[in-house]
């Protein structure tokens, strides 16, 4: 297994007395020093996403002065990223995460560049944008970024800190290959994406809000360590912790010999956390709701409760989308035999999934049963601004 090229960074210029004073518990450190904060100093790190995983990286980073740290994010702040994503705040509610980071990085540590990409990544600039850095530190939040961003840290040898959160449980590992495939990367780990609807979103499936920040500061001491040249990373194991049992196992990664080589990269169907479910559900959009509820169909909401608390689109009926999976339209309201049927959810990613479940009943009237476009999201953009969203 190749080893990884340990320190990552040469050296930058000499320390300023501002800079020594600021970063005297680093220098006390006999395995960084003055010659790994120098390090620290030329070093340049692409962080992925700038939300919960985020937050954490990039507060630390900037702490621990990583001279640039390039952001790439497409998002805006949400009130319900509060919860978790603490680089943000109220006041920058709204505006998009890579600038609201990019100010609470500067706030940290004026002498951090910040290198703003407000974007989401796409294969036709990841090589070049991951091959200006010396190091990713990967937080995305779907499958797809995660495939495109280990395929262009391997076109380029860069080495990549990466990290997931669902729930109570995270991981985080290192992966360093280069085009030859002599390392590991993350498809060591995850060969294949994983089904559609097999793996909650965390707007599905919850997160505790202290999770990113363990898993996040772990991912920051790796970092740290890879760009000094100081311990043993996480190269080759994955950390797995459970924050209900409090407990940190290992798991051992080895290169699949078999594994096809990494000549191009791609952008893949956003399998994102619960999958697309199925491409040929048809859609409603929220301008053709109105009418189509007017003419006799019903609005089923496949949500659990907590989240109709939050916002609902009046009139819907609540059927959870575990219901229909198990027992199909037995599991819809009375009274809704011969209507049409529209479900919707958050985003329309789970009403996709309900319309799945309950396709085999609808045969030869497909027509009569759809799904929202976009979910109560896009019904709250459209036409209710004013109401919150999650």
């Amino acid at each position: 297994m190749k080893p990884l090229p340990t320190p990552l960074v040469e050296p930058g210029p000499a320390l300023t007395a501002q800079e020594s004073a600021r970063y005297a518990r680093h220098l006390s450190l006999s395995e960084i020093g003055v010659t790994g904060q120098r390090r620290l100093k030329a070093a340049r790190v692409l962080v992925i996403g700038a939300g919960g995983l985020g937050s954490p990286v990039l507060q630390y980073l900037a702490a621990a002065g990583v001279g640039t740290l390039g952001i790439i994010d497409d998002d805006v702040v949400e009130v319900s990223n509060l919860q978790r994503q603490v680089v943000h705040s109220v006041d920058t509610v709204g505006e998009p995460k890579v600038d609201s980071a990019a100010d609470a990085v500067a706030r940290i540590n004026p002498l951090v560049s910040v290198e703003r990409h407000g974007m989401r990544l796409g294969a036709s600039d990841a090589v070049d944008l991951v091959g200006g850095y010396d190091l990713v530190v990967d937080g995305a939040d779907n499958f797809a970024t995660r495939y495109l961003v280990s395929d262009a840290c391997t076109l380029t040898s860069t080495p990549c800190v990466w990290g997931s959160v669902l729930r109570f449980e995270g991981r985080v590992s290192v992966f360093w290959s280069g085009p030859s495939h002599d390392g590991i990367t993350y498809r060591d780990l995850h060969p294949d994406p994983p089904p559609p609807g097999s793996v909650p979103s965390c707007a599905a499936g919850g997160v505790i809000g202290a999770l990113p920040g363990t898993l996040g500061s772990l991912m920051a001491a790796e970092a740290v360590k890879l760009l000094t040249g100081c311990g043993d990373p996480l190269y080759g194991r994955v950390l797995l912790h459970d924050a209900l049992a409090m407990s940190f196992r290992e798991l051992r990664i080895v290169p699949d010999p078999e594994a096809p080589l990494v000549t191009s990269v791609q952008d893949m169907t956003q399998a994102c956390s619960l999958g697309s479910g199925p491409a040929e559900a048809a859609t409603v959009t929220v301008d053709e709701l109105d009418a189509r509820l007017r003419s006799g169909a019903v609005l089923v909401d496949v949500r659990e409760d907590w989240e109709r608390d939050i916002v609902a689109i009046p009139g819907a009926r609540a059927v959870p989308l575990v219901a229909l999976q198990e027992a199909g339209v037995s599991a819809l309201p009375d009274g809704v035999g011969g209507r049409d049927v529209i479900f919707h959810c958050r985003s329309g990613v789970r009403s996709a999934l309900a319309v799945e479940a309950v396709a085999s009943s609808f045969a030869g009237r497909e027509e009569s049963v759809a799904h929202l476009d976009g979910g109560v999201l896009e019904w709250v953009r459209v036409l209710h601004p004013e109401m919150p969203t999650y």
